[in-house]
């Protein structure tokens, strides 16, 4: 049921014009990144601005930027988005200024544009991925304000769909 909600939301518009984000929580496996991409190409199809980031990818690219001053341009380029999907938080730590960087995303598109943040790890663990508290809770505020928190369950697909496929491979003998 929240996850149509979610695509009714994207679909009618109204997580873009009430910059609303989508937070996808729940284990490896259980469709987050899927249905993410799914609402954005929905997002696309309406004629909006999405762009698609694994969350290192975008770090990556945030300290590049600022090595090469180019973050001002980086970070203009981002803020001209409708909706920017943010896939994988907290797989890996960031170190001090990715975290930094990451949360000046969150910053710049409170009530500006829509985010859908795809992730693995509860509220409570997001310390171990920006850091410190105070910018953990600075950041989960920015992206908790007009949100809805989708959670995802069960067994992971690709697990299933390996399961699947070593079943299917074995001699009809050993069934």
């Amino acid at each position: 049921m929240a996850l149509e909600g979610a695509a009714v939301a994207v679909e009618g518009g109204q997580a873009d014009q009430r910059r609303e984000n989508i937070l996808l929580v729940g284990p490896s496996g259980t469709g987050k990144t899927h249905l993410a991409i799914g609402l954005g190409v929905i997002a696309c199809g309406q004629g909006r601005k999405v762009r698609f980031f694994r969350v290192t990818e975008l770090i990556t690219l945030l300290l590049e930027a600022k090595e090469e001053r180019q973050l001002l341009r980086l970070r203009q380029q981002l803020a001209k988005l409708d909706l920017l999907i943010l896939d994988e938080l907290g797989y890996v730590p960031a170190s001090k200024a990715g975290a930094e960087l990451l949360f000046d995303v969150f910053a710049t598109a409170y009530e500006r544009h829509s985010l859908i943040v795809t992730t693995n790890l509860p509220f409570e663990n997001w310390t171990e991925v920006l850091g410190s508290e105070r910018l953990t809770g600075a950041a989960l505020d920015r992206l908790t304000h007009r949100c809805q928190i989708l959670e995802t369950t069960g067994e992971s697909y690709r697990l299933q769909d390996a399961k699947r496929r070593r079943q299917n491979s074995e001699p009809r003998h050993n069934r």
